[in-house]
């Protein structure tokens, strides 16, 4: 960029504006609902806090690095570019990997449409769902029972005496069994037992004595047919199953991955298309945003470059919304085979598609005299140096643990209440509307509260709307809740912002936020998104929600007393110098002039009386 080049800022302004504006749109689009549509493929819970955990941990390592890759080659552009693409394309290959269980995904889709009452069953009359598992293991029962029975070429009648067939039929069954207790281990009811034999053999009516006469001839050959198969491929069998266990201690990775079951092969197939989802995704908003920040600091307008993130929470709420929205409306199945949720991958790339003209014509400067990878650690020292500023670490590692829990089971837990993606996509969008209208009360609450108040509100906040979360009733239960993401986001992170500024020297304060960013949304998420999968796989959402809650209070406690037994330590205020008063500066300036002046003219002075000394 020449000197001489003109700079358009309100241009470069309304370009970063909708660039953030379209990318946060196309993440609301499908991010908040990507643990939803892993409960349908049929991953569990601590699966679930697995895949996530590693994404938020990815982007912790990666995002950092690929931007200083970025710009150390000057790639800034082509790393927005494809990183779009890349992150739109590998997205939907996740649609590709079929579920573990279609009916599961088809359940919970008619488990959000049923909002009405209880009386409603996912699958029809709960009488015949909750009957077919029996019959089908009872048929099972039946062929094994009758496995022998059938080499013998014999009729049973159809409908004989009370005494007497139930007479046959029960020494038939005691033979049977009094030699091979642990093959079957059930006794099944006489009527079962006449009912199979009837639709096995035929219906054929026979004398009382001719019944007893075949039940004895029966019961001999499976005596000794069981007995054989006890005795000599009992032994063989054993070996099978020697040698297969050997062989399966001794296979590799994907001879493993093969024996799996459904579940662990989709587990792991995710785990890989996410994590390449993730690297794909990563640079983007690290490197856009660093080009940006250089481009406004060239152009003397880095003040105005917070107003781009008011773009980003609108953006963010019009794509959870408007997808909520729109998915709420469909069949849950499309087409006859494509469930609904998939609409929530096309959005995501629909919208990342039409962000592609403006990272085309974003505003990017590279200013190679800035080196960010020191200026994270001289941060790094600031932190570490300030106590206050190390509370405000660990409040912020706190809220991105309890911040995880929100985000990636939340929705799982209005599932349970019958919620539809319209009462998800509307309690999120209100949220975000929430977290951005603080800045309005900006003003008011810190003429009441100090900043590290603010900090204690803000946590205390997240704290009751988890234990909010945890008593869910209906549909549209969370939306009272979802008004006090005001206080517990957005002065949460008013107040870090303030802490910031406190604590960085000139031109640190982005590197100092950098640093509690990272601690909040992409460690403490990641280790609270593999806690909290594990918690609610042994426990549920409920106990996860109302742990969240209390360790927060209990750290809320504590906070107000760490802070006032924390030395404050007050750095020097340099907007305060620049704009001093202007006479005292020029008085000291006189005042040193004046002795500069005074000094010579002596010097001179006595330079001239020793010259006339001299003559005389």
């Amino acid at each position: 960029m020449r000197r001489n080049k003109q700079i358009d800022v309100k241009r470069a302004l309304a370009l970063a504006g909708t660039f953030n504006f379209l990318c946060c749109c196309a993440r609301g689009c499908l991010l908040p609902f990507l643990t939803l549509y892993f409960r349908q493929l049929g991953l569990a819970p601590a699966m679930t806090g697995i895949i996530m955990g590693t994404k938020h941990l990815i982007t912790l390592v990666w995002s950092p690095a690929a931007s200083l890759l970025s710009k150390h080659y000057n790639k800034r552009r082509v790393v927005i570019t494809g990183s779009l693409v890349c992150s739109a394309a590998v997205a939907l290959v996740l649609l590709l990997i079929p579920p573990a269980d279609m009916h599961m995904q088809t359940s919970t889709c008619n488990m959000s449409d049923l909002s009405s009452g209880p009386t409603q069953s996912l699958g029809g009359n709960p009488l015949t769902s909750s009957a077919r598992p029996a019959t089908s293991s009872t048929r099972t029962h039946l062929n094994a029972d009758t496995a022998v029975v059938s080499q013998a070429v014999v009729t049973f009648p159809a409908k004989a005496p009370p005494d007497t067939t139930s007479a046959a039929v029960g020494t038939s069954r005691t033979s049977l069994y009094q030699h091979n207790e642990d093959t079957f281990n059930s006794q099944l009811p006489q009527e079962n037992i006449s009912v199979m034999v009837n639709k096995t053999f035929g219906v054929q009516k026979i004398s009382d004595s001719k019944t007893h006469q075949i039940t004895r001839s029966v019961a001999a050959p499976v005596r000794s047919k069981r007995s054989n198969f006890k005795s000599g491929s009992g032994e063989e069998t054993r070996e099978k199953r020697t040698e297969e266990e050997k062989k399966e201690v001794s296979s590799d990775f994907l001879g493993s991955l093969k024996v799996m079951d459904t579940q662990h092969q989709l587990f792991f197939l995710i785990l890989i298309v996410v994590s390449v989802w993730e690297t794909a995704s990563a640079p983007l908003e690290l490197t856009a945003d660093d080009g940006l920040y250089e481009y406004l600091d060239y152009a003397d307008a880095s003040d105005r470059y917070s107003s781009t993130g008011l773009w980003g929470l609108l953006g963010a709420a019009c794509g959870v919304g408007g997808a909520g929205l729109l998915v709420s409306q469909l069949n849950c199945l499309i087409a006859g085979q494509t469930p609904r949720s998939a609409v929530h991958f096309y959005c995501y790339a629909g919208v990342a598609a039409l962000a592609l003209p403006a990272a085309t014509y974003l505003p990017l400067y590279l200013n190679k005299k800035r080196d960010r990878a020191s200026g994270l650690l001289k941060a790094m020292q600031l932190v570490h140096g300030s106590p206050r500023a190390l509370l405000c670490a660990v409040t912020t590692l706190l809220v991105g643990v309890a911040g995880s829990a929100v985000d990636n089971f939340l929705l799982w837990q209005m599932q349970d209440q019958g919620s539809s993606e319209l009462h998800m996509g509307l309690s999120l969008a209100l949220a975000l509307l929430s977290q951005a209208a603080f800045p309005l009360l900006a003003g008011r609450v810190s003429k009441l509260l100090s900043p590290g108040r603010i900090l204690t509100v803000g946590a205390a906040s997240l704290g009751l709307q988890c234990f909010y979360y945890s008593f869910l009733w209906g549909p549209w239960a969370a939306l009272p809740a979802q008004v006090l993401s005001c206080f517990s986001s957005g002065a949460l992170w008013w107040a870090v912002k303030v802490q910031c500024e406190d604590v960085a020297t000139p031109g640190a304060e982005r590197s100092v936020r950098r640093i509690y960013g990272g601690l909040s949304l992409h460690l403490g998420s990641g280790l609270g998104s593999f806690a909290g999968g594990l918690v609610v796989q042994r426990f549920g959402q409920t106990w996860l929600f109302r742990g969240v809650a209390v360790g927060l209070m209990l750290w809320c406690v504590c906070l107000p007393l760490l802070q006032w037994k924390a030395p404050r330590q007050r750095r020097i205020n340099y907007s305060r110098l620049l704009a001093a008063d202007a006479s005292e500066a020029s008085d000291s300036e006189s005042d040193q002039e004046r002795d500069w002046l005074d000094k010579a003219m002596e010097d001179d002075r006595s330079n001239n009386n020793y010259g006339r000394r001299t003559n005389h």
